[in-house]
């Protein structure tokens, strides 16, 4: 019996202090309310233990930097929609927090961040075409922040950065991107044959033109060479024909082995070759045998040796 009454005295004392105490951990600002006296303190308290008594409290802000993530349906500027997954980090300024809780409250992301936070994504993405979003995002992001700082501005809240996570489309705009984009890699494909089809024809024009341009070089070739053969007969004749005299003629008529005797009277202008081996009667005959017995200086004859 007497050993639980100090038990009871210890457990009342440890239930006194700790009604009668509050701790701010490190990273943390607090605000004494002594609601019979003073009310709110100005003066923020750093980490440490601090006595009160029971009716009065101490209000704890963390002033640590915070990361809130919001989900955020916007529509594109083709207005299409766009589902952004959008953080935002900030804190309440240490040395601010008595005005941050008499003009907000310890749920200031809540009453004032959120709304604007969310409102500004909303506003800067309609801005953008949808399939330009991604490959934007940091610069949307940094858009997103300028806004939402000039909306809290004298919000006792510094805010370090805003981020796009993940950007996101319906199931049935991504069906629409693929199909755009089948159809634009068709489109591509078609120009890029029609490219080939015209290097081809121009390949096959300038092969047609080459062949025919051998053709022509061949045929003006054989075309000069035919003249110049011509040239050359030509000249050959005439050559020929300077040195074709009747003296020349006679002769070979004499040197021919067919013919045996050549008749030249003055006034014919051409010769008469008899052939000897010939059968012959008649006049004819009789007047051959006439002339061989005259001399070859009267009647003109030459005999063939």
């Amino acid at each position: 019996m007497h050993r639980t009454i100090p038990l009871l005295l210890l457990a009342g004392l440890l239930l006194v202090t700790e009604g009668c105490g509050s701790t701010v951990q490190p990273g943390q600002r607090g605000l004494r309310w002594r609601p019979f006296t003073e009310g709110l303190s100005s003066e923020p308290l750093k980490n440490g233990f601090y006595w009160r008594a029971p009716w009065n409290d101490v209000y704890v802000y963390d002033v640590r930097w915070q990361s809130y993530t919001e989900n955020v349906d916007a529509l594109s500027a083709d207005d299409l929609q766009v589902l952004i997954k959008a953080v935002i980090i900030l804190r309440p300024v240490a040395e601010e927090v008595h005005f941050l809780a008499q003009e907000v409250g310890s749920d200031f992301y809540a009453r004032i961040v959120r709304p604007e936070f969310m409102a500004a994504a909303r506003s800067v993405v309609s801005g953008y075409p949808m399939v330009t979003v991604p490959e934007r995002s940091s610069e949307i992001a940094s858009k997103i922040q300028a806004v939402v700082l000039e909306k809290l501005k004298g919000r006792h809240l510094e805010i370090q950065s805003v981020a796009l996570a993940d950007v996101d489309f319906p199931q049935i705009v991504l069906s629409a991107i693929e199909q755009k984009q089948a159809k634009e890699q068709q489109k591509e494909q078609k120009e890029f044959e029609l490219v080939i089809a015209e290097k081809d024809a121009e390949i096959a024009r300038r092969r047609a033109r080459g062949e025919g341009d051998a053709i022509r070089i061949r045929s003006e070739g054989e075309a000069e060479g035919l003249r110049i053969r011509a040239e050359g007969q030509a000249k050959a004749q005439q050559t020929i024909a300077k040195t074709l005299t009747p003296e020349y003629l006679r002769f070979k008529l004499y040197d021919s082995p067919n013919s045996k005797l050549v008749l030249l009277p003055d006034q014919l202008k051409f010769p008469i070759l008899i052939n000897p081996d010939t059968q012959q009667s008649g006049p004819l005959v009789q007047h051959e045998r006439a002339l061989r017995d005259l001399p070859s200086d009267e009647s003109g004859v030459m005999p063939n040796p």
